[in-house]
């Protein structure tokens, strides 16, 4: 008699979910032998099987899924599709893994306790290591697959040494594990793509660098007479009609009205970059730029957007020729000097230029040149032509022959300066993916405890950013409350009440109660600079210039305008002090308290603001340096482990 029948649908799906259970199990122990060999710094297992018995056990489970499968298909059953995206799994994971460890900075373990004072700056410099490698990690992943370098080398319509020797450190980088080389390989590829030759001009606030573009460009493009300082560089290039290209933050780019650009490059429209502007291309029909040539406005150095001087300094490397705007009223900084220097690192041409020379009398331009040119010379051992310029009615001649004798046969020779510029990065990417390479090799002859101790020491110098911040604005939080303590004290105070006294009063307090905010954030610029000099010393490579003090500057000072006071003379003094003071202070807030309250809370703010640019600023010199230290010593760390 013939078999009928099948199995009924709960039957079908319990031996569905036993093969799904039996399967998970199997995957447990291919990730049990995987484990047995990993180098994992908190191993789980203890020892591990013979290359036989793991081969046998890898053969068997093999063996084991192609028979759940035939036992699937002999009853009809197909096993379910995958429900969830790798690429999306392991990004979501990377998030957790953030989290994790955003958990385990001093601040957030104090529930489970006080963190010792000492060891706090290594731990939240830990955690910020660790998350800053996260976060480039979970960029790369990001990315389209076709932006791999290797994939673009392989799309890559050249040929020539360049192209192979890119091929070659692509190579290496990727076979050795050169993570720190892969954003630097990506920059040059990106120029390598592009036909463009990429002019950045680079400046504090307010030195004229938008004024200098426009001129340039031929046309008023960026809005002037603001201070354009959004998170992004903002690219100026050739385009059949104008129009503004813009992508924020998970969009593509879109197309938009050029009258619109004031939207998204100001301060007063998208203050900090609420937008979340990442690609800004103005598109305009100038002869000046129909070549090829694209002008980059960057965010201001020095401002109190600090993201933008991140970005700006993030940006640095991809241009092939960087113009250094110094503001003539107000001479060289040290802004001026580390920009200088990082493009000399980045082996990027650069110029500098002197703007508003119309605020000098004629006799002064030569000596302010020569003054810079001594400057440059002296801290960075280079020699660069210094140029001055206006934009100013009656003094464009200036700006105008040093386009002439400068730009101009720069325009006509871009092509080749783009290669020049080029092969100039791709040997000093060589150069340093060499060094890492034979630091590797020759690891174990210097590997030593002192370079552990310098990577402790560089972690814990990051890690007193967390510290310094907290208390900084601990700090300013307390200054905004300050207003009741100052009526308090100035009622007490021996001068004639007038609005000018209590004003220069309030000046006085403000800056006695500021003066430690700025000590302690020069303490923490002259302990970075000490750190990445001494550990420069130990890799034997040349000290930073750095100074890092010097970006302590320019302190927001409290303001309570003008007014005029008019008190009763506090006659119950003959009886009694106390009962006087509290007499005049009464007086003191109903005449002038509003005023106060809000001349400290805006101070505070300000000065808040001021503290986080400062810290921002200080934060992104010191990693620019510390980033390749610790890339270097992981090198002589992880020789010494193995």
């Amino acid at each position: 008699m013939a078999e009928t029948g099948s199995l009924n649908g709960p039957q079908r799906q319990h031996l569905l979910s036993s093969c799904q259970y039996a399967d998970k199990l199997l995957s447990e122990v291919e990730a049990i032998l995987d484990a047995s060999q990993s180098k994992s710094v908190f191993p789980k297992y203890n020892g591990g099987l013979t290359l036989a018995q793991a081969r046998l056990v890898e053969d068997y489970i093999g063996r084991i899924r192609s028979q759940i499968l035939r036992a699937l298909e002999s009853q009809g059953i197909a096993p379910p599709q995958p429900a969830l995206r790798t690429l999306h799994s392991v990004r979501v994971t990377l998030t957790f893994a953030s989290v994790a460890f955003e958990e385990c900075t001093a601040q957030k373990m104090r529930g489970y306790g006080e963190v010792p004072a000492h060891i706090a700056p290594e731990l939240n410099g830990l955690v910020n290591e660790i998350k800053a490698m996260l976060d480039r990690l979970h960029g790369y992943l990001g990315e389209d697959p076709a932006r791999d370098p290797a994939e673009r080398l392989r799309r890559l319509d050249r040929t020539g040494e360049e192209v192979e020797l890119l091929r070659k450190l692509a190579a290496d980088i990727a076979q050795h594990g050169l993570v720190d080389y892969r954003a630097r390989l990506s920059v040059i590829l990106d120029r390598m793509e592009s036909n463009s030759f990429e002019i950045a001009v680079f400046g504090r606030v307010s030195c004229g660098k938008s004024s200098l573009l426009n001129r340039v460009a031929g046309v008023e493009i960026l809005p002037v007479g603001v201070n354009p300082v959004t998170a992004v560089p903002s690219r100026i290039a050739y385009g059949p009609k104008p129009r503004l290209l813009v992508a924020t933050a998970g969009e593509a780019l879109r197309e938009l009205d050029l009258a619109r650009v004031r939207e998204f490059v100001t301060e007063q429209e998208n203050p900090a970059n609420r937008k979340r502007v990442e690609r800004l291309v103005v598109e305009y029909p100038s002869d000046r730029l129909r070549d090829g040539v694209v002008l980059v406005d960057t965010p201001g150095l020095g401002s109190l957007a600090c993201a933008g001087a991140a970005e700006t300094m993030a940006y640095l490397p991809r241009c092939d020729l960087g113009v250094v705007l110094i503001d003539a009223g107000s001479t060289l900084t040290a802004e001026d000097l580390s920009t200088v220097q990082a493009l000399h690192e980045a082996a990027i041409q650069t110029a500098v230029v002197l703007s508003k020379a119309d605020l000098l009398a004629g006799e002064d331009v030569g000596r302010v040149k020569e003054y810079v040119n001594q400057q440059i010379r002296s801290h960075l051992g280079l020699e660069l032509p210094i140029h001055a310029v206006s934009v100013q009615p009656g003094f464009t001649d200036l700006l105008d022959r040093w386009f002439a004798e400068e730009l101009a046969p720069l325009y006509e020779r871009h092509r080749e300066l783009t290669q020049e510029s080029l092969r100039r990065k791709i040997g000093a990417l060589r150069d340093a993916v060499a060094a890492s390479l034979r630091a590797r090799r020759d690891g174990a002859a210097r590997a030593g405890p002192e370079f552990a101790d310098a990577e402790t020491r560089l972690r814990r110098a990051a890690g007193r950013f967390e510290e310094v911040r907290e208390a900084c604005f601990r700090e300013t939080h307390e200054i905004r409350q300050y207003a009741r303590t100052f009526l308090q004290e100035a009622a007490r105070s021996v001068m004639p009440v007038t609005w000018k006294g209590l004003a220069e009063l309030a000046s006085t307090a403000a800056a006695a109660k500021a003066g430690p905010i700025r000590t302690r954030l020069e303490a923490l610029a002259g302990e970075l600079a000490a750190t990445l000099r001494d550990v420069a010393e130990l890799l034997d490579e040349e000290s930073p210039h750095e100074d890092l003090a010097a970006i302590v500057k320019e302190m927001p000072r409290i303001d309570l305008g003008s007014g005029e006071l008019q008190l009763r003379s506090p006659w119950i003094a003959a009886i009694s002090q106390g009962l006087a003071h509290r007499r005049l202070e009464r007086q003191l807030e109903e005449a002038a308290g509003e005023r106060i309250e809000e001349a400290f809370a805006t101070f505070g703010s300000l000065l808040e603001s001021w503290c986080r640019r400062v810290c921002g600023e200080i934060e992104v010199r010191f990693n620019n340096y510390a980033d390749a230290y610790r890339a270097r010593l992981a090198e002589h760390v992880d020789d010494e482990h193995n």
